[in-house]
């Protein structure tokens, strides 16, 4: 049975999901699809922490379905602008997860993590999944992974449009 391990840039997905259709991602549906016959090494939703009650409610959700959930305070800067970016600590928990994992699915868009992605394949010898949305996921890491698996159709809550 392929094992895998699965890392959720939450911030991503849901912005992503948020702008291209206007809904959410759909997080029960994808952990059926993706874990359909394989065993699951290890799954990681990487999050922002404001502190409100209904994410508390959404991390809780995530937990049920599976997943651990890795927090990190959400800075708001003086100047406005915010921090909240896991991508350090998507890339050390992929690489240590390559070691274990026929395949690291990545739930992201961002073409940051190319360079992740060609180093699991190439030096750890375990395929990439990247599950993202289609014209707002960088090309190059589409063009880098595996196998790129749009998040459309059944993978969004709520979507209305065709």
């Amino acid at each position: 049975m392929e094992s895998l391990a699965i890392l959720v840039d939450v911030q991503n997905i849901y912005y992503t999901t948020r702008q291209a259709y206007g809904c959410n991602f759909n997080y029960n549906a994808f952990w059926a699809r993706v874990t359909a016959n394989r065993k699951v090494t290890r799954a990681i939703a990487y999050a922002v922490d404001r502190g409100d009650e209904k994410q508390r409610q959404f991390q809780n959700i995530l937990r049920a379905i599976g997943f651990e959930v890795k927090l990190k305070p959400f800075i708001q800067r003086a100047d406005g602008s915010a921090k909240g970016d896991w991508d350090v600590g998507i890339t050390i928990d992929a690489l240590d997860c390559a070691k274990e994992a026929d395949v690291v699915v990545l739930v992201s868009g961002d073409g940051d993590f190319e360079i992740l992605i060609n180093k699991i394949q190439t030096d750890l010898d375990a395929q990439v999944e990247v599950y993202g949305v289609p014209k707002l996921t960088a090309l190059s890491l589409v063009h880098a992974a595996t196998t790129f698996i749009p998040v459309e159709g059944d993978l969004l809550l709520g979507h209305s449009r065709a």
